[in-house]
């Protein structure tokens, strides 16, 4: 890890990260973590150069030994109302809110801050490079992983749990033949283009409506 030095020097540091601004489906989920200088957790990077199975191991060591840590979101309806930025900012906002202690300071991960009252930072690659963003990174994929993988399950035919809402071919395929289901995000470009989508065919859980 390429370690970058904050202009904080405190222990209450909390590192912030999202997962899913880019798919199609699903929420954007945030985590913010605290961890604790005296329980490190060796092995900390970005979570998208790590197996899963080691996100999963350093997810449990992170819960056990961090100071605080919470996990928030923006839902799809809310992705809908308010476009992906501002609603990533909102889930960044309520999972700082969320940590039972309060963070003297708060870096995040990207160019970006949300319009909040904490003393801040955006650290671009933040998460490769921020132990504490790291941490958060890991925390907020394993949980949206799990998620869509519980999402296979409620919307067959789909594939969520191995593209994980992202635009692959297979995704966007089983859309066009299936039409949108109800975590699909209804404002991006390509949905509304969707010829299924154009002739009202949303998909649910069990059958579907036209």
């Amino acid at each position: 890890m390429s370690v970058v030095q904050l202009r904080y020097r405190g222990e209450l540091l909390a590192g912030v990260d999202e997962v899913g601004r880019g798919p199609l489906a699903g929420d954007v989920v945030t985590a913010a973590v605290i961890l604790n200088p005296r329980k490190p957790v060796a092995g900390l990077a970005d979570s998208k150069k790590l197996s899963a199975t080691r996100r999963n191991q350093l997810a449990e060591e992170i819960r056990e030994k961090a100071l605080s840590w919470h996990i928030a979101r923006a839902s799809v309806d809310e992705i809908d109302q308010y476009n992906i930025l501002r609603a990533t900012m909102m889930a960044m906002v309520r999972a700082v809110d969320g940590l039972k202690l309060k963070p003297e300071y708060v870096a995040v991960d990207g160019n970006r801050l949300p319009d909040w009252g904490y003393a801040a930072e955006a650290v671009v690659g933040g998460d490769d490079r921020v132990q504490a963003i790291s941490a958060a990174s890991i925390l907020a994929k394993v949980c949206r992983d799990a998620e869509m993988c519980l999402a296979e399950q409620a919307f067959p035919g789909y594939g969520f749990a191995s593209h994980k809402g992202y635009g692959t071919r297979a995704h966007r395929e089983a859309i066009a033949l299936l039409g949108p289901c109800l975590i699909h995000r209804k404002t991006l470009s390509w949905l509304t283009s969707c010829p299924t989508l154009r002739r009202g065919i949303f998909c649910y859980a069990r059958g579907e409506r036209k």
